[in-house]
């Protein structure tokens, strides 16, 4: 009898035969344990349990039923354990004479000793503040503290930021703005009790997959969706209402909406009055904006912007997100502000089925940025310029205020600082400007100024490629620590196995920097992440962001407690705002937003708007998941995405062209996006990234880039320009080109079909 034919999803053979690459196989080993652990990837931080050998190798992964996921991984959440053996892991220090040279290994002790002598070289010549450090977001919280202390006690320099500066900075601002605080005001669980759900500038379907049950929970319960993108996106296909604005236009559309609740009279009066000031200023510039302006401006249907106002303020409970969409802009900080006027004016905090969040993109993005390595922060969210903050953070440290730096500058304002010879040197981890900071050739210019550079990692980035010294580090596998998820819910990681080959815990390699270059070396006496985290408890307490009260044993046993947590008999916050909001008198504030453009307007050479954004198998850079042969089975390679209206056929050679570069991609036609956008995602490098084009214009307050949009002009190119292969350590297996994909789609067509081509 004839062996049936098995049926498999794209990538899952190559799991099933075996390959040269340690993340491609399936172990029939026995005597295995299971490390219940969290998803490294974006904020949701699925629960998941990895699959550990007898003799401590990671060779598999499975779902937790944690209240996060409930037994649901995405694509790049099952394949994840393959990082920790992968063939490309850092195994030994590298480190470069010149830069025209090649990396090469060397000892522990050569490559931190040619560290400490440059940073002292550079700080002798020209100051202190002339090195930075550059940190990240997927870091363990405890890593993020590390970071922030080293660089103002070690180094004694006022430059230090982090990645999530291209992700969450415009809504951190604007939630210390509007209530004092900056965190998400509810668990995900109260959207299954909201009448209305409005998503904005959130493609969840492929950025946060897990979380889409919680939205999909609500509309089995009778919620209303509203998505709000210039794309139709998965999610957007299962909404109620969709939104297509024009990039960039988001603050003029939640005005028309507040118009059309205002002139309803569908606000709601009781809460502005006893829980709110502001209001009498932002009513003010209302009238401005009604439906048919806003249509104008938002390229929409004025019908449009009046169902989503009567559809929101009818609502009895209403809740609102959004993302990198409307937080991406030179007006991000106001973005979100507008997007709270509407939950304020309608009273929509403080109960189940009421309130507001963002959906943070990296996985620590909300505990990377509150404990001291944001550049104008100290931990517990404390502001870095306060003097009671500094004063407390002093003595946790032992230092005194002089001592102190004051507040540094944003991370692309530090390369441009670079650029201009301000700065001489640069420690980075958990990072890789290269790929994800705009206007990428200028970036790597200022980089090229540098006299010394240093990079942490355990993969060879394609920052790290450029690199002095590269220090190879831990995955978020080989040692434990906590991160806090887009809900404000703070999460344990555990150890499942050791470092491959001479790669040290990322804290080790920091601290050991620190002890060798003398300065306050006492401070830095640290021998695992929980000495670390016990440290960051007594810095954070009394802080907005109050860790003081969460233990790892707590953590174990709840499986995640939701800050402030004041003592380690109070239960954690789930949801904040039921009484009053974070400032001094207790009263939320609204704020009067006007629309203004972007930093680039399209014109008669560049006629189209450009917007950037992720796809459901690659995660920010994709230094790790461009690695995962089922990824890049699923997404080989980046695309632009068209309008049938260009007169485009899939698979066309697309040149995308901005005042900053070109580049040229297979054209994928959908009628999903509007007439008048593009768009690209930006996990890829050289000649095909996104941030080639991208403008490296920066909100005013929040310092975060405008990658969602600028304006360019499309054309029928000749040749689709070939994604490079991941750099790989020396002596490593040099990975096949990328181009055995071309046959295959770009990737799976995430829009309708269009019949056409």
């Amino acid at each position: 009898m004839k062996k049936p034919l098995q049926i498999l999803a794209p990538g899952v053979a190559a799991f099933r035969k075996e390959s040269s690459r340690p993340g491609n196989y399936v172990s029939e080993e026995r005597g295995e344990t299971m490390v219940a652990t969290h998803c490294c990837y974006c904020g949701v931080q699925c629960g998941m349990y990895l699959r550990v050998s007898a003799e401590g190798k990671v060779f598999g992964v499975e779902p937790r039923n944690h209240d996060i996921n409930k037994l649901k991984l995405c694509p790049k959440g099952v394949t994840a354990y393959q990082q920790v053996n992968h063939q490309d892991r850092l195994t030994k220090p590298l480190m470069r004479d010149r830069r025209e040279d090649p990396l090469r290994e060397v000892t522990w002790d050569q490559a931190l000793d040619r560290v400490v002598s440059e940073i002292r070289r550079i700080q002798a010549a020209y100051g202190n503040d002339a090195f930075a450090v550059y940190s990240g977001s997927s870091l363990a919280t405890e890593k993020c503290y590390l970071m922030g202390k080293f660089a103002r006690v070690a180094l004694a320099t006022k430059h230090i930021d982090y990645n999530g500066r291209l992700c969450m900075v415009s809504a951190a601002a604007a939630n210390k703005k509007a209530f004092g605080v900056d965190r998400a005001a509810n668990p995900w669980s109260d959207m299954l009790e909201a009448d209305v759900i409005m998503l904005l500038g959130a493609n969840v379907g492929e950025c946060f997959p897990v979380a889409t049950q919680y939205f999909w929970g609500a509309r089995d319960r009778g919620a209303k969706l509203i998505t709000v993108d210039p794309r139709e996106t998965p999610i957007a296909r299962t909404a109620d209402i969709h939104v297509p604005l024009r990039p960039g236009t988001d603050a003029a559309f939640c005005n028309g909406v507040l118009h059309v609740i205002e002139r309803e009279g569908l606000i709601d009066e009781g809460f502005i009055r006893s829980r709110t000031t502001g209001w009498d200023a932002l009513k003010a510039v209302l009238p401005f904006y009604t439906p048919e302006k806003v249509g104008e401006i938002c390229g929409l249907d004025p019908a449009l912007i009046e169902k989503v106002g009567l559809t929101w303020g009818r609502a009895g409970k209403a809740m609102a997100f959004h993302a990198r969409g409307i937080e991406h802009h030179i007006q991000g900080v106001d973005n979100c502000l507008s997007v709270i006027n509407l939950c304020l004016a309608t009273g929509q905090f403080g109960a189940p089925g009421k309130g507001y969040g963002t959906i943070t993109g990296q996985g620590n993005g909300q505990g990377g940025r509150e404990h001291g390595q944001k550049s104008d922060q100290l931990p517990g969210q404390r502001m870095i310029e306060d003097p009671a903050a500094r004063e407390h953070i002093c003595r946790v440290w032992g230092i005194t205020d002089e001592e102190l730096p004051r507040a540094g500058t944003s991370a692309v304002e530090m390369v441009h600082q670079a650029e201009a010879g301000e700065i001489k040197g640069w420690l980075g981890i958990c990072n890789n400007p290269m790929v994800s900071m705009p206007s990428a050739g200028r970036i790597a210019g200022g980089f090229d100024c540098l006299e010394f550079h240093c990079q942490i990692d355990f993969f060879l980035s394609e920052t790290c490629n450029r690199a002095d010294v590269v220090l190879p580090g831990t995955s978020w596998a080989e040692d434990e620590g906590i991160s806090t998820n887009a809900e404000g819910r703070v999460i344990k990681y555990n150890k499942a196995s050791e470092p491959p080959g001479d790669a040290k815990p990322d804290w080790w390699i920091v601290c050991e920097i620190a002890r060798r270059l003398g300065h306050h070396a006492d401070k830095f006496q640290f021998a695992s992440s929980r000495e670390l985290f016990e440290e960051l408890r007594v810095a954070s307490k009394g802080g907005q962001a109050d860790y003081s009260g969460i233990t790892y044993e707590r953590i174990e046993e709840t499986g995640g407690i939701f800050w402030p947590c004041p003592s380690e008999d109070h239960p954690g916050t789930p949801r904040l705002f039921e009484e009053r909001f974070h400032h001094p008198d207790g009263l939320a504030r609204f704020h009067a937003i006007e629309w203004r453009p972007p930093a680039e307007s399209v014109s008669r050479k560049y006629p189209m708007w450009l917007t950037t954004g992720r796809t459901v198998a690659h995660y920010l850079s994709g230094n790790q998941t461009r690695r995962i042969d089922a990824l890049v089975q699923q997404t080989p390679r980046p695309w632009v995405e068209v309008h049938p209206s260009l007169g485009y056929k899939n698979g066309d050679p697309v040149k995308v062209t901005s005042p900053r570069g070109s580049a040229t991609y297979p054209a994928l036609v959908v009628s999903t996006i509007r007439e008048d956008t593009v768009f690209i995602p930006y996990h890829w490098a050289g000649k095909v990234a996104a941030n080639l084009m991208t403008i490296d214009a920066l909100d005013p307050t929040s310092k975060i880039p405008e990658f969602k949009v600028c304006a360019c002009r499309v054309e029928l190119g000749t040749e689709i320009d070939v994604p490079p292969a991941p750099p790989v350590p020396p002596g490593g297996q040099v990975y096949p080109e990328v181009g055995v994909f071309d046959k295959l789609q770009p990737s799976a067509p995430q829009g309708r079909g269009t019949g056409r081509g």
